[in-house]
C-alpha cells in the first residue's frame, strides 16, 4: 500500500510511519496540504493520506477532488480532543488515530481504510480452471481481458495477476472508464497541460503515468467513447501517450488488463468497439464464471465474509448452519459474489443464536432467503427465467432489442417471414427491409423452413 503522510514529523508521528512502514506500506512524506495535492496530481499516486490534524483537511480534500483525485484520508495527532477527532471526521477524514500510535491501531486502520483484503477464494472446480490459466499468464507480458457478469470479481481477479506478475513491486492503477464521463476521460487516462481546457490549472499526469513500470487496469471498458478508442489503440501500439494539450509524446512501460461484463464481439459487430482494439487487448481471455456456475464456491466465500464482517464489527464468529448452506448454495445469486458479500455481512449482523441460521440470511429487500431458495416448483423456476430474461434486456437499446425480437421470432417459425411477420404485427414487407438490414450488418438470417444461415432475400 502507498502511504502519503502530511504534516511535520514529530517524534510521535514519526512512530507512526514506522509502524506503517512495519506493516508494508511504502511512505511518501510532505508538511503542507496543497504540496500532498501537488504530488498526486504529478502522478506520485497513494492508496491513503495520513494528515495531521491540524491541517484544513476539507481544503484538502476539495483540493483533491477538484482535480478528480479521490484518496481516502485519516487524521492523526497528538494531544487532539474528542472535538478535534470529530471535527477531522466531519471533514471528510474516515478514522482518527490517537498518537502516540498503537501498532494494532495503525494495522487495522490501514486495512480497513485501503480495504487491501480481497484474496481471490476458490473451492469450485470451474474457478480453479480459471485461476490455473491465470498463473500460466501472470508472469507474462501480454494484455489480458477479464470478462464475466458484474459481481463475479473480475477486479479482484486482475489484482491477483498483478501480485503475481514480474510488476508486482510497481502501481497497480484502476480506472472505471464506466464512472467517468466521456469528456473527462482521456484526460484522466493520458493527464492534460496547463491551460488545455477551461479549469486545467496545473499539469495532471493521467493514470498511464502514474501506473509507469506496473499495471493498469481499465474496467468496464465496453464503455469507452469509440473516438477515445482510437487513442487507446495508439498508446497500447506505441507505447507513448499524448497529454491533453501536449505536444511532446511520453513514454510509458505498462501492462493492461481490461474488463468487460458485455460481449465486446457483439459491440464491434454493432459499431460500438474498435475491432483493432479487441485484439489488442483479447491477447489472453480469463471468463469468469457466475455464482451459479460455481456453487462450490459459495460456501468458502459465505465463511470469508462472516469472519471478515464479524470482525468490522466486533461481534463474534458464528458458524454457517447446514440449513443456511443449502439454502446460500441453491439460491441464483444474480449479483454474484457482491450479493453474497452484502447478504452474509447482513447475515452477521442479524443472527442471535448460536449460528448464522437461514433465518438470518435476507436479500436486499430485507425478505427472507428461503422464499427464493427452496421452492424449485414451476411457478419458481418461471418467476427466475423472467428475471434472467430482464435482466439481459437491461443495457441494450430499442433497436438492439427490436432486432433480437425480429430474429428470435423468426427462428421460432423456423425461417417462414408469413409467419413471424404475422406473430410481429408487423407488414412481411417491413420484415424483409429488417432482415436486409441485418443481413447486410453481416448478421446470419434463418433461411426459410430451415435452421441453417442465409441472406435474408
Amino acid at each position: 500500500m502507498r502511504l502519503l503522510v502530511v504534516g511535520r514529523l514529530s517524534g510521535q508521528l514519526a512512530s507512526a510511519v514506522k509502524m506503517a512502514m512495519a506493516h508494508g506500506a511504502k511512505v511518501h512524506h510532505v508538511e503542507r496540504g496543497d504540496q500532498a495535492t501537488e504530488q498526486l496530481r504529478r502522478g506520485q499516486g497513494a492508496d491513503l493520506l495520513m494528515v495531521d490534524y491540524r491541517i484544513d483537511i476539507a481544503a484538502l480534500i476539495a483540493a483533491n477532488e477538484a482535480e478528480r483525485i479521490h484518496v481516502p484520508v485519516v487524521a492523526c495527532g497528538v494531544d487532539a480532543g474528542p472535538d478535534d477527532a470529530a471535527a477531522t471526521i466531519r471533514a471528510g477524514a474516515k478514522e482518527f488515530i490517537p498518537l502516540p500510535p498503537e501498532a494494532d491501531l495503525i494495522a487495522a486502520v490501514l486495512s480497513a481504510v485501503a480495504d487491501d483484503d480481497r484474496p481471490l477464494i476458490s473451492a469450485d472446480p470451474s474457478m480453479k480452471a480459471v485461476i490455473g490459466l491465470a498463473d500460466q499468464v501472470a508472469r507474462s507480458e501480454a494484455s489480458i481481458l477479464i470478462t464475466g457478469e458484474s459481481g463475479v470479481g473480475k477486479e479482484v481477479m486482475a489484482r491477483y495477476l498483478h501480485q503475481n506478475s514480474r510488476r508486482a513491486e510497481k502501481p497497480f492503477i484502476s480506472v472505471n472508464c464506466a464512472a467517468i464521463p466521456d469528456n473527462l476521460l482521456e484526460s484522466e487516462l493520458f493527464g492534460h497541460e496547463k491551460g488545455a481546457f477551461t479549469g486545467a490549472v496545473a499539469r495532471r499526469v493521467g493514470k498511464f503515468e502514474e501506473a509507469d513500470g506496473g499495471t493498469l487496469l481499465l474496467d468496464e471498458i465496453s464503455e469507452m467513447d469509440v473516438r477515445l478508442q482510437a487513442k487507446l489503440l495508439r498508446a497500447l501500439q506505441e507505447r507513448v501517450i499524448d497529454r491533453v494539450g501536449g505536444t511532446t509524446p511520453v513514454k510509458v512501460d505498462i501492462r493492461i488488463i481490461a474488463t468487460s461484463n458485455r460481449d465486446l464481439g457483439r459491440a464491434v459487430s454493432e459499431g460500438s468497439f474498435r475491432e483493432d482494439l479487441l485484439y489488442r487487448l483479447n491477447v489472453v481471455n480469463l471468463r469468469l464464471p457466475s455464482l451459479r456456475e460455481r456453487p462450490g464456491d459459495i460456501p468458502a466465500l459465505a465463511d470469508f465474509f462472516v469472519r471478515k464482517y464479524a470482525a468490522a464489527n466486533g461481534v463474534p464468529v458464528r458458524p454457517v448452519s447446514a440449513e443456511a448452506r443449502r439454502a446460500l448454495t441453491a439460491h441464483r445469486w444474480n449479483g454474484n459474489v457482491r450479493e453474497l458479500e452484502n447478504a452474509m455481512h447482513r447475515a452477521v449482523l442479524l443472527a442471535q443464536g448460536p449460528e448464522i441460521d437461514v433465518d438470518a440470511i435476507r436479500l436486499p429487500d430485507g425478505q427472507p432467503l428461503t422464499g427464493a431458495t427452496y421452492d424449485a416448483g414451476p411457478a419458481s423456476r418461471a418467476a427466475q427465467t423472467a428475471d434472467a430474461v430482464t435482466r439481459a434486456y437491461v443495457g441494450q437499446t430499442v433497436a438492439q432489442m427490436e432486432k433480437t425480437l425480429i430474429l428470435d421470432t423468426l427462428g421460432h417459425c423456423l425461417g417462414n417471414r408469413t409467419h413471424a411477420a404475422n406473430i410481429l404485427g408487423i407488414s412481411i414487407r417491413t420484415l424483409r427491409n429488417k432482415l436486409n438490414e441485418y443481413a447486410d450488418d453481416g448478421t446470419p438470417i434463418p433461411a426459410p423452413q430451415s435452421g441453417i444461415s442465409a441472406a435474408a432475400g
